[in-house]
């Protein structure tokens, strides 16, 4: 990661983190933020657009920020066409790793409102692991109330302990995710 990309993440990272109460407008703005996107991008890339991200959830409160991940076939090309659209329609594009070791590079866009808050994550990825482990954990939260509860409680404290450090605050959410994930896939053997 080059220096200028390094300082802007190292900012972007340090950004409050507000988590509010569950908004019942949040799936509309999802459905027109992905009709936009079919719209938009190019067919032959798109595999798949989903809404990811607490906000996907019913009921669950969530950092007021629409995650929408959009999986594509050769990421050499988002850079080349998916950019110069997004960027026209205003978003920020960061090319970012994804947290861990040698975790892969993925285009993220970031939308604003007229006061400068977050407003869209659109993450788009190779689809792989990690991409349909965040459609499982999502589904697997809708499917189950009391481990929503229990991620929100999580997330709030988290918010609170880390409310400007991003990293911080997603570190502390991984052993909840990955232990719902592995919830998630033995209830589905079970079935």
């Amino acid at each position: 990661m080059d220096k200028a990309t390094k300082k802007r993440m190292d900012a972007l990272m340090r950004e409050k983190i507000d988590v509010v109460p569950y908004d019942p407008k949040w799936p509309q703005h999802y459905a027109e933020l992905e009709g936009k996107l079919k719209r938009l991008l190019p067919r032959r890339l798109v595999q798949r657009i989903a809404h990811i991200g607490s906000t996907a959830v019913p009921g669950l409160s969530a950092k007021p920020i629409i995650d929408v991940q959009v999986e594509v076939n050769d990421m050499e090309e988002v850079k080349n066409e998916m950019v110069p659209l997004l960027e026209a329609e205003g978003y920020e594009f960061i090319w970012r790793p994804s947290i861990g070791e040698d975790a892969p590079y993925y285009a993220w866009f970031i939308k604003r409102d007229a006061n400068g808050a977050r407003t869209e994550h659109v993450h788009v990825v190779s689809p792989d692991k990690a991409s349909v482990d965040r459609i499982i954990f999502r589904d697997h939260l809708c499917r189950h109330p009391e481990a929503a509860a229990a991620y929100e409680a999580l997330k709030t404290e988290l918010a609170r302990k880390h409310a400007k450090d991003r990293v911080a605050y997603t570190l502390g959410k991984s052993e909840f995710i990955q232990a719902a994930l592995l919830d998630a896939r033995s209830e589905k053997i079970r079935r």
